[in-house]
């Protein structure tokens, strides 16, 4: 597993392959279909190595690494696109604040701008992080708790792909195979505050270059963060 890491990441850093180059341009050109593929083998293997610190292998029978990619790739895709929408549209909240308390227009564009420019200020780093707490505070709960869902129908169903594509019960899953202590007292009370706030801030004032590298860096985090609290008793 470490020599797979290894060979995923070492492209990165030999510039005479030309990889890094087209890994960013294909990210600007192609977002979601990127973003399926980066969060589908990144965060998937934080769950394996999540595993592999538990019970000390990377996978095992019904575990489900290929349903477990397919469902990252599609949380990723969603990732992507709440990124898009947090970004655009918390700059523009900040500024319908300011234009009501001053009483005067125009701060939307102003924050807008202040957040894109390239040099690190005070204030990008004060939208950014309010981008951060206002997108993990809104969409991070909704999201983790649809992942805890899939992870436990994945189980239930061995681990198949056949199997993830059954109807999920809901309600089952919710009153009685939900571990809402672990998941509301550590995963979301805990997690979120304590380490994404802080994590999408930074991801937010870094170059869109360097964006992509963190957020999948954070992928691995994140499969890592919920395999963990999954093991937790």
């Amino acid at each position: 597993m470490i020599l797979c890491v290894v060979v995923v990441l070492t492209p990165f850093f030999i510039p005479a392959t030309g990889f890094f180059d087209w890994f960013c341009r294909a990210t600007a050109e192609h977002p979601y279909i990127m973003a399926f593929f980066k969060f589908a083998i990144l965060a998937t293997l934080g769950e394996c190595l999540a595993l592999r610190i538990r019970k000390g292998v990377y996978s095992e029978k019904g575990f489900g690494v290929v349903p477990r990619m397919m469902v990252w790739g599609f949380l990723g895709m969603c990732i992507a696109m709440a990124m898009v929408i947090f970004k655009t549209g918390v700059p523009a909240f900040l500024g319908s604040v300011a234009d009501a308390l001053s009483g005067q227009a125009g701060h939307g564009a102003a924050y807008a701008a202040v957040f894109k420019a390239s040099e690190l200020t005070w204030g990008k780093l004060g939208v950014a992080f309010a981008v951060s707490v206002l997108m993990n505070s809104i969409f991070a709960p909704v999201m983790m708790t649809f992942h805890k869902c899939t992870d436990i129908h994945i189980l239930d169903n061995g681990g198949t792909v056949r199997g993830l594509l059954r109807p999920m019960k809901m309600r089952e899953i919710f009153a009685h195979k939900v571990n809402w202590d672990v998941q509301w007292n550590f995963v979301i009370k805990k997690t979120i505050p304590l380490f994404w706030f802080p994590a999408h801030t930074i991801t937010f004032i870094l170059p869109p270059t360097f964006q992509v590298l963190f957020a999948a860096l954070l992928g691995v985090a994140l499969g890592l963060i919920l395999a963990l609290a999954g093991g937790k008793k």
